[in-house]
Protein backbone atom coordinates (compact mmCIF):
# COMPACT_ATOMS: atom_id res chain seq x y z
CA UNK A 1 0.00 0.00 0.00
CA UNK A 2 1.27 3.45 -0.77
CA UNK A 3 -0.60 5.10 2.21
CA UNK A 4 -3.01 6.89 -0.45
CA UNK A 5 -6.34 8.17 0.43
CA UNK A 6 -9.27 7.20 -2.03
CA UNK A 7 -12.51 9.44 -2.65
CA UNK A 8 -14.27 6.91 -0.79
CA UNK A 9 -12.13 6.94 2.27
CA UNK A 10 -12.50 10.84 2.54
CA UNK A 11 -14.45 12.08 4.49
CA UNK A 12 -16.79 15.48 3.23
CA UNK A 13 -16.47 18.54 5.17
CA UNK A 14 -19.70 19.72 6.76
CA UNK A 15 -21.15 22.85 4.86
CA UNK A 16 -22.84 25.07 6.32
CA UNK A 17 -24.82 26.34 3.15
CA UNK A 18 -26.36 23.13 2.57
CA UNK A 19 -25.87 20.20 5.87
CA UNK A 20 -28.02 21.32 8.46
CA UNK A 21 -29.12 18.49 10.33
CA UNK A 22 -27.00 16.75 13.63
CA UNK A 23 -27.87 13.29 15.18
CA UNK A 24 -27.53 13.51 18.97
CA UNK A 25 -24.57 10.41 19.84
CA UNK A 26 -24.28 10.72 23.34
CA UNK A 27 -25.21 12.90 26.58
CA UNK A 28 -23.42 13.10 29.58
CA UNK A 29 -24.23 14.83 33.07
CA UNK A 30 -21.67 17.46 33.57
CA UNK A 31 -23.24 18.95 37.09
CA UNK A 32 -26.58 18.39 38.82
CA UNK A 33 -27.97 21.16 36.38
CA UNK A 34 -25.28 20.78 33.24
CA UNK A 35 -25.27 18.26 30.31
CA UNK A 36 -22.91 17.58 27.68
CA UNK A 37 -24.82 17.04 23.83
CA UNK A 38 -22.40 15.42 21.62
CA UNK A 39 -23.51 15.44 17.94
CA UNK A 40 -22.21 14.28 14.53
CA UNK A 41 -23.94 14.54 11.10
CA UNK A 42 -25.80 12.17 9.69
CA UNK A 43 -23.45 10.87 7.10
CA UNK A 44 -19.81 11.22 8.17
CA UNK A 45 -18.49 14.72 7.96
CA UNK A 46 -15.36 16.80 9.39
CA UNK A 47 -16.43 19.77 11.12
CA UNK A 48 -14.21 22.93 10.62
CA UNK A 49 -14.70 25.58 13.04
CA UNK A 50 -12.60 28.38 15.27
CA UNK A 51 -12.52 27.51 19.45
CA UNK A 52 -15.06 29.76 20.93
CA UNK A 53 -17.63 29.67 18.03
CA UNK A 54 -21.48 28.91 18.41
CA UNK A 55 -24.17 26.95 16.56
CA UNK A 56 -28.31 27.70 16.02
CA UNK A 57 -30.17 25.05 17.49
CA UNK A 58 -34.15 24.68 16.26
CA UNK A 59 -35.94 23.45 18.87
CA UNK A 60 -39.47 22.16 18.87
CA UNK A 61 -40.99 24.02 21.17
CA UNK A 62 -43.59 26.29 21.49
CA UNK A 63 -43.69 26.02 17.59
CA UNK A 64 -40.15 26.12 17.11
CA UNK A 65 -37.29 28.43 18.78
CA UNK A 66 -33.84 29.19 18.23
CA UNK A 67 -31.15 29.15 20.49
CA UNK A 68 -27.38 29.89 19.94
CA UNK A 69 -24.97 27.72 22.31
CA UNK A 70 -21.09 27.64 21.92
CA UNK A 71 -19.47 24.57 20.82
CA UNK A 72 -17.48 23.31 23.70
CA UNK A 73 -15.81 20.61 22.15
CA UNK A 74 -11.79 21.00 20.80
CA UNK A 75 -11.65 22.12 16.99
CA UNK A 76 -8.78 19.93 16.62
CA UNK A 77 -11.75 16.57 16.54
CA UNK A 78 -13.12 17.34 13.65
CA UNK A 79 -15.95 14.60 13.27
CA UNK A 80 -18.17 15.86 16.09
CA UNK A 81 -19.50 18.45 17.72
CA UNK A 82 -20.57 19.44 21.65
CA UNK A 83 -22.58 21.86 23.13
CA UNK A 84 -22.62 22.41 27.10
CA UNK A 85 -25.62 23.57 28.58
CA UNK A 86 -27.21 24.45 31.86
CA UNK A 87 -30.93 24.34 32.59
CA UNK A 88 -32.38 27.52 33.59
CA UNK A 89 -35.95 27.72 35.61
CA UNK A 90 -38.32 28.57 33.25
CA UNK A 91 -36.16 28.45 29.63
CA UNK A 92 -37.85 26.64 27.27
CA UNK A 93 -34.83 25.73 24.94
CA UNK A 94 -32.31 24.47 27.78
CA UNK A 95 -35.43 22.49 29.42
CA UNK A 96 -36.30 21.12 26.30
CA UNK A 97 -32.84 20.14 25.30
CA UNK A 98 -32.05 18.79 29.47
CA UNK A 99 -35.48 16.67 28.88
CA UNK A 100 -35.54 15.73 25.83
CA UNK A 101 -32.63 15.45 23.65
CA UNK A 102 -31.27 11.53 23.50
CA UNK A 103 -28.82 9.51 21.45
CA UNK A 104 -29.91 8.97 18.02
CA UNK A 105 -32.22 12.02 17.81
CA UNK A 106 -31.82 14.72 15.20
CA UNK A 107 -32.01 18.33 15.52
CA UNK A 108 -31.64 21.21 13.04
CA UNK A 109 -28.96 23.72 13.18
CA UNK A 110 -27.22 26.45 11.10
CA UNK A 111 -23.51 27.29 11.21
CA UNK A 112 -20.93 27.27 13.05
CA UNK A 113 -20.26 31.09 13.44
CA UNK A 114 -18.80 33.46 15.27
CA UNK A 115 -15.92 35.75 16.12
CA UNK A 116 -15.10 35.33 19.96
CA UNK A 117 -11.85 33.33 19.15
CA UNK A 118 -8.38 33.08 19.68
CA UNK A 119 -5.21 30.77 19.39
CA UNK A 120 -3.64 29.69 22.66
CA UNK A 121 -1.13 28.08 20.74
CA UNK A 122 0.15 31.14 19.74
CA UNK A 123 3.23 33.25 21.38
CA UNK A 124 1.42 35.38 23.47
CA UNK A 125 -0.06 35.64 27.33
CA UNK A 126 -3.75 35.55 27.67
CA UNK A 127 -6.19 35.04 30.79
CA UNK A 128 -9.71 34.02 30.19
CA UNK A 129 -11.75 34.89 33.18
CA UNK A 130 -15.39 32.88 33.09
CA UNK A 131 -17.94 32.23 35.41
CA UNK A 132 -21.15 29.38 35.07
CA UNK A 133 -21.81 28.60 31.58
CA UNK A 134 -19.43 31.10 30.28
CA UNK A 135 -16.70 28.30 30.59
CA UNK A 136 -17.91 27.01 27.07
CA UNK A 137 -16.03 29.05 24.49
CA UNK A 138 -12.59 28.83 27.02
CA UNK A 139 -12.87 25.44 27.31
CA UNK A 140 -12.96 24.88 23.90
CA UNK A 141 -10.03 27.25 23.57
CA UNK A 142 -8.34 25.49 25.90
CA UNK A 143 -9.14 21.92 24.38
CA UNK A 144 -8.10 22.90 21.45
CA UNK A 145 -4.67 24.33 22.31
CA UNK A 146 -3.98 21.04 24.51
CA UNK A 147 -4.82 18.89 21.68
CA UNK A 148 -2.32 21.09 19.33
CA UNK A 149 -0.02 20.71 21.61
CA UNK A 150 -0.34 22.96 24.80
CA UNK A 151 -1.62 26.46 24.94
CA UNK A 152 1.88 28.79 25.20
CA UNK A 153 0.95 30.71 28.21
CA UNK A 154 -2.77 30.93 29.83
CA UNK A 155 -3.88 31.75 32.79
CA UNK A 156 -7.69 29.91 33.25
CA UNK A 157 -9.41 31.61 35.72
CA UNK A 158 -13.30 30.10 36.19
CA UNK A 159 -15.57 31.37 38.86
CA UNK A 160 -18.97 29.48 39.84
CA UNK A 161 -21.44 29.45 43.12
CA UNK A 162 -19.98 26.67 44.73
CA UNK A 163 -17.11 23.45 44.16
CA UNK A 164 -20.71 21.23 42.53
CA UNK A 165 -21.02 24.07 40.30
CA UNK A 166 -17.68 24.05 38.77
CA UNK A 167 -18.18 22.77 35.23
CA UNK A 168 -15.19 20.37 33.88
CA UNK A 169 -13.84 20.74 37.34
CA UNK A 170 -11.97 17.64 37.15
CA UNK A 171 -10.91 17.65 33.52
CA UNK A 172 -9.52 21.18 34.25
CA UNK A 173 -7.32 19.88 36.59
CA UNK A 174 -6.26 17.47 34.15
CA UNK A 175 -5.33 19.71 31.45
CA UNK A 176 -3.64 21.94 33.96
CA UNK A 177 -1.02 19.12 35.18
CA UNK A 178 -0.50 17.35 31.77
CA UNK A 179 0.24 21.14 30.11
CA UNK A 180 2.73 23.27 31.76
CA UNK A 181 1.65 26.62 29.90
CA UNK A 182 -1.63 26.00 31.71
CA UNK A 183 -2.09 27.60 34.87
CA UNK A 184 -5.60 26.70 36.56
CA UNK A 185 -7.20 29.19 39.44
CA UNK A 186 -10.78 27.97 40.56
CA UNK A 187 -12.93 30.26 42.17
CA UNK A 188 -15.95 29.28 44.26
CA UNK A 189 -18.74 31.36 45.66
CA UNK A 190 -19.38 29.52 48.98
CA UNK A 191 -17.05 26.37 50.18
CA UNK A 192 -19.46 23.85 52.03
CA UNK A 193 -17.57 21.63 54.91
CA UNK A 194 -18.71 18.79 53.05
CA UNK A 195 -16.30 19.60 50.19
CA UNK A 196 -12.70 19.40 50.72
CA UNK A 197 -12.28 22.30 48.46
CA UNK A 198 -8.27 24.15 47.73
CA UNK A 199 -9.34 27.06 45.64
CA UNK A 200 -10.19 30.45 45.61
CA UNK A 201 -13.55 31.47 47.90
CA UNK A 202 -15.47 34.14 47.32
CA UNK A 203 -16.12 36.61 44.63
CA UNK A 204 -13.52 37.07 41.97
CA UNK A 205 -11.42 40.70 42.78
CA UNK A 206 -8.74 42.89 42.09
CA UNK A 207 -6.50 41.52 45.03
CA UNK A 208 -7.34 37.85 44.37
CA UNK A 209 -7.19 38.58 40.23
CA UNK A 210 -3.24 39.80 41.18
CA UNK A 211 -2.48 36.97 43.32
CA UNK A 212 -3.49 34.73 40.78
CA UNK A 213 -2.20 36.36 37.68
CA UNK A 214 0.33 39.15 38.96
CA UNK A 215 1.11 40.07 35.10
CA UNK A 216 -2.38 40.14 34.13
CA UNK A 217 -2.04 43.55 32.98
CA UNK A 218 0.66 42.33 30.15
CA UNK A 219 -2.03 39.24 29.32
CA UNK A 220 -4.67 39.84 26.22
CA UNK A 221 -8.08 38.99 28.55
CA UNK A 222 -11.24 36.86 27.23
CA UNK A 223 -14.31 37.08 29.59
CA UNK A 224 -17.67 35.31 29.58
CA UNK A 225 -20.04 34.70 31.89
CA UNK A 226 -23.51 36.01 33.22
CA UNK A 227 -23.78 40.00 32.52
CA UNK A 228 -23.12 40.92 36.79
CA UNK A 229 -19.87 38.93 36.56
CA UNK A 230 -19.28 40.87 33.40
CA UNK A 231 -19.85 44.37 34.83
CA UNK A 232 -17.42 43.41 37.86
CA UNK A 233 -14.65 42.34 35.54
CA UNK A 234 -14.81 45.26 33.34
CA UNK A 235 -15.13 47.79 36.77
CA UNK A 236 -12.42 45.63 38.13
CA UNK A 237 -9.26 46.22 35.13
CA UNK A 238 -11.14 49.67 34.96
CA UNK A 239 -9.54 50.43 38.85
CA UNK A 240 -6.18 48.78 37.58
CA UNK A 241 -5.83 50.52 34.19
CA UNK A 242 -5.74 47.73 32.43
CA UNK A 243 -5.53 48.62 28.71
CA UNK A 244 -9.03 48.20 27.13
CA UNK A 245 -7.83 47.59 23.74
CA UNK A 246 -6.89 43.87 24.36
CA UNK A 247 -10.24 42.87 26.50
CA UNK A 248 -12.48 40.49 24.49
CA UNK A 249 -15.83 39.39 25.88
CA UNK A 250 -18.92 36.87 24.84
CA UNK A 251 -21.43 38.77 26.21
CA UNK A 252 -24.55 36.07 25.71
CA UNK A 253 -26.89 36.71 28.80
CA UNK A 254 -27.00 32.90 29.72
CA UNK A 255 -29.15 33.66 32.95
CA UNK A 256 -32.27 34.90 30.07
CA UNK A 257 -32.97 32.72 27.50
CA UNK A 258 -35.10 35.10 25.54
CA UNK A 259 -33.27 38.30 25.74
CA UNK A 260 -29.32 36.97 25.17
CA UNK A 261 -26.94 39.33 23.55
CA UNK A 262 -24.27 40.44 22.49
CA UNK A 263 -21.67 43.26 23.53
CA UNK A 264 -21.88 45.77 21.05
CA UNK A 265 -23.91 48.12 18.89
CA UNK A 266 -25.86 46.75 15.96
CA UNK A 267 -24.53 47.03 12.30
CA UNK A 268 -24.62 51.21 10.88
CA UNK A 269 -28.05 50.82 9.26
CA UNK A 270 -27.62 51.05 5.07
CA UNK A 271 -28.50 53.95 3.12
CA UNK A 272 -32.32 54.34 3.06
CA UNK A 273 -34.89 56.74 1.72
CA UNK A 274 -36.30 59.21 3.82
CA UNK A 275 -39.79 57.41 3.43
CA UNK A 276 -41.54 55.65 6.48
CA UNK A 277 -43.09 53.14 5.59
CA UNK A 278 -45.66 50.27 7.24
CA UNK A 279 -44.87 46.82 8.67
CA UNK A 280 -48.26 44.78 9.60
CA UNK A 281 -47.14 41.49 11.68
CA UNK A 282 -49.38 38.80 10.63
CA UNK A 283 -49.56 36.78 13.82
CA UNK A 284 -49.84 39.33 16.12
CA UNK A 285 -52.18 41.81 13.87
CA UNK A 286 -49.74 44.57 14.76
CA UNK A 287 -49.20 47.13 12.23
CA UNK A 288 -46.62 50.00 13.14
CA UNK A 289 -44.63 52.57 10.95
CA UNK A 290 -41.09 51.90 10.31
CA UNK A 291 -38.73 55.09 10.29
CA UNK A 292 -35.94 55.42 8.06
CA UNK A 293 -33.13 53.43 9.22
CA UNK A 294 -34.91 51.38 11.78
CA UNK A 295 -34.66 47.86 11.39
CA UNK A 296 -37.87 45.08 11.65
CA UNK A 297 -36.39 44.26 14.92
CA UNK A 298 -36.48 47.91 16.38
CA UNK A 299 -40.23 48.11 14.72
CA UNK A 300 -41.47 45.08 16.37
CA UNK A 301 -40.51 45.91 19.85
CA UNK A 302 -41.90 49.19 18.84
CA UNK A 303 -45.36 47.24 18.38
CA UNK A 304 -44.49 46.08 21.97
CA UNK A 305 -43.59 42.49 20.30
CA UNK A 306 -40.80 40.51 22.02
CA UNK A 307 -39.42 38.38 19.39
CA UNK A 308 -36.18 36.51 19.84
CA UNK A 309 -32.56 38.24 19.15
CA UNK A 310 -28.82 37.73 20.03
CA UNK A 311 -26.41 39.51 18.00
CA UNK A 312 -28.03 42.27 16.78
CA UNK A 313 -25.36 41.97 13.50
CA UNK A 314 -26.91 39.33 11.38
CA UNK A 315 -24.65 36.50 12.76
CA UNK A 316 -26.06 34.40 15.00
CA UNK A 317 -29.52 33.74 12.78
CA UNK A 318 -31.82 33.94 15.90
CA UNK A 319 -33.80 36.35 15.07
CA UNK A 320 -35.16 34.62 11.61
CA UNK A 321 -38.30 35.08 10.64
CA UNK A 322 -40.30 35.10 7.09
CA UNK A 323 -41.48 38.05 4.95
CA UNK A 324 -44.43 37.88 3.90
CA UNK A 325 -44.85 40.37 1.34
CA UNK A 326 -42.89 43.15 0.47
CA UNK A 327 -39.42 43.94 -0.20
CA UNK A 328 -36.25 44.11 2.30
CA UNK A 329 -32.55 45.34 2.28
CA UNK A 330 -30.28 43.00 4.45
CA UNK A 331 -26.87 43.62 5.21
CA UNK A 332 -26.21 39.95 7.54
CA UNK A 333 -22.67 38.80 8.94
CA UNK A 334 -23.31 35.25 7.65
CA UNK A 335 -26.84 33.67 10.15
CA UNK A 336 -29.18 32.96 7.35
CA UNK A 337 -28.45 30.70 4.31
CA UNK A 338 -28.91 31.57 0.51
CA UNK A 339 -31.38 28.99 0.31
CA UNK A 340 -33.20 30.19 3.41
CA UNK A 341 -33.74 33.94 1.54
CA UNK A 342 -34.63 32.38 -1.56
CA UNK A 343 -37.21 30.47 1.00
CA UNK A 344 -38.34 33.97 1.31
CA UNK A 345 -36.93 34.06 5.22
CA UNK A 346 -34.67 37.45 6.40
CA UNK A 347 -33.12 38.12 9.77
CA UNK A 348 -34.91 40.88 11.35
CA UNK A 349 -32.06 42.78 13.20
CA UNK A 350 -30.68 43.30 9.84
CA UNK A 351 -33.40 43.89 7.49
CA UNK A 352 -34.71 47.49 6.50
CA UNK A 353 -37.91 47.88 4.71
CA UNK A 354 -37.77 48.90 0.99
CA UNK A 355 -42.00 49.18 0.96
CA UNK A 356 -44.92 47.96 2.99
CA UNK A 357 -44.13 44.98 3.93
CA UNK A 358 -45.69 41.90 6.37
CA UNK A 359 -43.83 39.92 8.99
CA UNK A 360 -45.05 36.54 10.12
CA UNK A 361 -44.30 37.80 13.55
Amino acid sequence: MDGSFTEATRIPLWDPERDDTLVCRQVRQETHDVKTFVFSGREPRAFRFYPGQFMTFELPVEGMIQRCYTLSGSAARPYRVEITVKRVPGGPGSNWLHDHMAPGREIAVSGPMGEFTTDATAEQKLLFLSAGSGITPMMSMARTACDLGAPADLAFVHAARSPSDMIYRQELSLLAQRNHGLKLALVSGTAPASDAWAGFTGRLSLPMLQLIAPDFAERKIFCCGPAPFMEGVRAMLAEARYDMETYYEESFDFGAETAGSFEGEPEAAPEVSGQTFRISFVKSGKVVECGPGMTVLSAAREAGLRPLSSCQRGICGTCKTRLVSGDVEMAHGGGIRQREIDQGKILACCSHPLNDIEIDL
